[in-house]
């Protein structure tokens, strides 16, 4: 895996963002902390020659809580950076509006929580605002390729997968791209710096950020919290099991979950689909965000992962699950449509990533972390097809193998799982 340069990275979200801008008044990009948010955002600025106004900057933000108002008074496009810290200007640039008419593109916000976690965001500027979400870095925006495998295999699943070459990614490689995720920062150091990375990241999170999200009593169990939900990462959600031994009322455990997602360290991935069958889980898996750094929590590196250990094979089977929804996820953010996201499970047969379209039309991807993917690897795809008819389009086996094939179940095929970030050669 080639380690990322000091350059400037390439953003899909850029694109989404110079599109939507002639439409929304106020766009607020949401994401992790240190994914690049203030990058774009200046970026974007200097483009519209206006100035970024840094809330991370003490003085600046003083300033801005004295006089929202005026905060809010420049010239637009008003680009604000990490606005969750001073969430009375939602209110300032409510009243901007209510003066000056909706005018697209007034304003460009970040924020490192999730948008519906900050005090009073529902009531200020509804109907007014988009929210984007920005991720760690995409596969392809690391290596400089334009990903476009939903696309299309939307447009001719057979077509998409006959396409592609075959891989030449080991699993070597796999692992060490599981184990690097997509922050920036963390991909520009190896080893131990990169280590250090991720604990001051941690510590930072739940040190400062939880501190001005909540009130948190007991910073201890909200670091255990997030360990134990590493280790249920790719898996359905057991808030049981990760409080277990941590003698804390299930009230706070809830909402200590509810705050690291609110931090964007973990992700819910909803169950889908259940009216299809009476027997269809109804409960959540949990990601967290970034396959790095789960594996950093987990204790996880390339060297352990590589060998043949029991242990060591499940925890790359659930990280890799963890890293392609990951995967997914940010191309999911650059389409122009919104979609709806989930995993499916009935009985014993499940689908890890089910990507549904607002026509209805449906792709599925299972991730399987072995190099042949067998007939009992199908079954949940092969069940889910035959639940939906028409309505799936595609359901994709993802494996570490070499082969991209449509199998003998119609509308099934198989793919490695660098598919992902290698440009599909359509005619």
């Amino acid at each position: 895996m080639a380690e990322l340069s000091e350059r400037i990275v390439a953003r899909r979200i850029q694109e989404v963002l110079a599109a939507l801008i002639a439409d929304e008044p106020v766009i607020a990009l949401h994401g992790p902390r240190s994914v690049g948010k203030s990058t774009l955002l200046q970026s974007f600025a200097l483009e519209h020659g206006v100035e970024v106004i840094d809330l991370d900057d003490p003085a600046v933000l003083d300033a801005v809580v004295a006089n929202p108002s005026l905060a809010v008074s420049g010239p637009p496009p008003v680009c604000i950076d990490e606005y969750q810290r001073a969430v009375d200007l939602l209110d300032a640039l409510k009243a901007r509006l209510n003066r000056e008419g909706t005018v697209p593109g007034t304003a460009v916000l970040t924020g490192s929580t999730r948008h519906d976690a900050i005090p009073r965001t529902a009531q200020a500027l509804t109907g007014r605002l988009h929210v984007l979400t920005i991720l760690p870095l995409s596969q392809g925006e690391i290596a400089g390729v334009r990903e476009d495998l939903l696309p299309a295999l939307l447009d001719d699943s057979a077509q998409a997968v006959a396409a592609v070459p075959r891989s030449l990614t080991s699993r070597g490689d796999y692992i060490d791209r599981v184990c690097a995720g997509g922050f920036p920062l963390a991909l520009r150091r190896q080893g131990a710096a990169r280590s250090r990375w991720f604990r001051d990241y941690v510590r930072l999170s739940v040190e400062r950020d939880a501190a001005e999200l909540a009130k948190v009593r007991q910073r201890a169990v909200l670091s255990q919290l997030l360990d134990r939900l590493a280790g249920q990462t790719g898996q359905v959600l057991n808030v049981a099991a990760a409080s277990s031994g941590l003698e804390v009322h299930r009230e706070t455990i809830d909402s200590y979950v509810r705050l690291l997602e609110d931090l964007c360290l973990v992700q819910r991935l909803p169950a889908w689909g259940k009216t299809l069958r009476a027997r269809a889980a109804r409960l959540p898996k949990v990601h967290v965000v970034d396959s790095g750094l789960a594996a950093w929590l987990l204790g996880s590196n390339p060297q352990r992962l590589a060998t043949l250990d029991p242990t060591a094979l499940s925890e790359f089977g659930h990280l890799l699950e963890t890293f392609v929804v990951g995967e997914l996820r940010k191309q999911v953010s650059w389409l122009d449509e919104p979609v709806t996201l989930g995993h499916w499970r009935a009985d014993d047969d499940e689908v890890d990533l089910v990507v549904e379209f607002e026509d209805g039309r449906v792709l599925a991807f299972e991730v399987k972390a072995n190099q042949r993917i067998a007939g009992k690897d199908l079954r949940g795809l092969v069940k889910l097809r035959d639940l939906l008819g028409d309505r799936l389009v595609a359901g994709v086996a993802l494996s570490t193998g070499e082969r991209s094939y449509s199998t003998d179940q119609d509308r099934i095929h198989v793919l490695p799982v660098d598919r992902l970030w290698q440009p599909v050669q359509r005619p």
